[in-house]
């Protein structure tokens, strides 16, 4: 089970950050989690939200470079070492880690973590295998 991820290339200058939240707030669309690479002239924002769809369309409208990647989303214990754990048993397995950043849910028994992997379907059998609570799309829009 795969989440949507939306990726938007922007250039790395005062402001930019800005006008990507605001378009998808003006959308209507929650962000749920939120990751930037940046170089010193482009960044990627990486970003879960509510509603991938208005989201990308807003974007698309406000001329953003835009696309959506699957990425698989886990609950990790909040405890120390609960993402090590995680880590492990895709390491074990192989499974290269591409990048990975976390957001928490109001219940704060568990963060959600999101893992960009080299092979999707590989590591959400091993993940579940072993028991770890993966995320849904429908888990994303509830929160």
């Amino acid at each position: 089970m795969t989440i949507s991820q939306l990726s938007i290339f922007a250039e790395n200058k005062p402001g930019t950050i800005y006008e990507i939240t605001r378009t998808i707030a003006d959308a209507g669309v929650d962000i749920r989690a939120l990751s930037v690479a940046d170089t010193q002239d482009f960044g990627i924002l990486r970003l879960i939200v509510s509603d991938i769809e208005k989201a990308r369309q807003a974007l698309n409208e406000d001329n953003c470079v835009v696309s959506v990647t699957q990425v698989i989303g886990v609950a990790v214990p909040d405890k120390p070492g609960g993402l090590a754990d995680v880590l492990k048993i895709l390491k074990d397995a192989e499974i290269n880690v591409e990048y990975v950043y976390a957001f928490i849910t109001i219940s704060g028994k568990n963060a959600c973590v999101v893992l960009r992997v080299g092979d999707n379907e590989k590591a959400i059998k091993i993940l579940n295998d072993a028991g770890v609570t993966l995320l849904s799309e429908d888990f994303i829009k509830q929160l």
